[in-house]
């Protein structure tokens, strides 16, 4: 029996509305199942306070649903936890597609950004694997950037179709990365969204206070999804961040059809709507997901018009442009 994921909802496309099935995951990476064990329920389970049991599931994931041969990440980097992310993708599948006459597309042609890769390269693979996009990841970190490049080159999903650059500039986001003559119909980005790292203790003391695995207040608290410095929290948290980057995609409004960005609390939003204002954008969206263990959303904003959003698909679109009629949203 596959064990119930619990969230809010998945997208009706996501590949894990029905939970993880163990059985096929522990065939897939049977490493998995040294980290899988009843959770006292009658079902099967992992200790997700664990971070290296948290990093085999997903790799496990990965391996099984996403055409993958090979992934690994560096202890003490961010491991993405895969359904909440595949969410975000398949919403912005979706927000093309209302572009583009109810049709999701699909193929190279659809180049997108990610701001933040991560050495987990995890949007780019999702992306590939379900519509063939294509895509840059950026990021200030070398070492992710080393590790994602690693990733794309052993795996002929990836290989080819997916480019990371290192953003040597930390005061940047789109700047440096958008190259001249460069348009992506997409950018993405999973932003830092706490303010310091004493407030995301706070929040994982706190979480796993609620999973019973911190007894006492002296008890060090570790991250279970891992985490850098840069993907955790930033001078001001996500509403700081997601204004800076709407300021600056001002710049490069005539080189992106939709910016985006996971907006995780719901207190940033008022910010980042005066910000959306005050830039003059064309249109805007504040969009409803699940994400993780909690309901999210992401803000996406565009510089173009309906009409001219619409033509552009016509122009582009060609034989890479399809409907995915199985479980689509239309």
């Amino acid at each position: 029996m596959p064990v119930s994921l619990k969230k809010p909802s998945l997208h009706n496309r996501n590949k894990h509305q029905d939970g993880y099935h163990f059985d096929l995951l522990i065939q897939t990476l049977p490493s998995l199942a040294q980290f899988v064990k009843s959770n006292g329920y009658g079902n099967l389970s992992i200790d997700f306070a664990d971070p290296k049991a948290v990093k085999m599931l997903n790799k496990a994931l990965l391996l099984h649903y996403y055409q993958l041969s090979w992934w690994d990440i560096p202890d003490g980097y961010l491991c993405p936890p895969v359904p909440g992310r595949a969410d975000y993708i398949h919403s912005l599948a979706d927000l093309l597609a209302q572009d583009n006459g109810n049709q999701i597309p699909c193929g190279k042609q659809v180049k997108v950004l990610d701001i933040g890769v991560g050495a987990n390269v995890i949007y780019p693979i999702l992306g590939r694997a379900e519509y063939g996009w294509s895509f840059v990841g950026s990021d200030i970190n070398p070492i992710a950037i080393k590790t994602a490049s690693l990733i794309c080159q052993a795996n002929n999903l990836l290989n080819g179709s997916v480019l990371c650059r290192l953003q040597k500039d930390k005061t940047a986001i789109f700047k440096h990365i958008i190259k001249p003559k460069e348009f992506y119909l997409l950018t993405l980005c999973n932003p830092p969204f706490h303010s310091s790292e004493q407030e995301a203790l706070a929040s994982t003391r706190k979480k796993l206070t609620n999973l019973g695995k911190l007894t006492s207040p002296t008890q060090k608290a570790v991250f279970n999804f891992g985490g850098q410095h840069a993907e955790l929290w930033c001078q001001g948290g996500e509403s700081v961040f997601i204004t800076k980057m709407i300021k600056e995609s001002v710049v490069f409004k005539h080189q992106c059809l939709w910016f985006t960005s996971l907006v995780s609390k719901k207190s940033s939003l008022e910010l980042i709507q005066k910000q959306l204002k005050v830039a003059g954008v064309i249109d805007s969206k504040i969009i409803p997901m699940a994400q993780g263990q909690k309901v999210s959303r992401f803000v996406a904003w565009t510089f173009f018009n309906k009409n001219e959003r619409k033509d552009l698909f016509k122009k582009i679109s060609g034989n890479t442009s399809v409907s995915i009629k199985n479980n689509s949203a239309y």
